[in-house]
């Protein structure tokens, strides 16, 4: 099954996450399929850069998102 779900990066106490869809046996760490956006909590206005038309294209075909991807989609739009 594919999931849509937070891929860790930046620094220590600096974190940057790319929202990706990879599949779901693997760890968050393994190769992706495709990188649909990114998020950066450590701004002020927490930058949420969203490909949307990808994330519905991956949702019609199956794909699931995690807890936190689905709060940072819906504070997207």
């Amino acid at each position: 099954m594919l999931k849509i779900r937070l891929r860790r990066g930046g620094m220590r106490n600096a974190p940057y996450y790319r929202i990706v869809v990879s599949d779901s046996l693997r760890t968050p760490s393994a190769s992706v399929i495709e990188e649909v956006g990114h998020y950066d909590p450590s701004r002020e206005t927490h930058k949420i850069n969203l490909d949307k038309d990808r994330v519905t294209y991956w949702l019609g075909k199956g794909a699931m998102m995690s807890d936190t991807v689905k709060s940072i989609v819906k504070r997207a739009q």
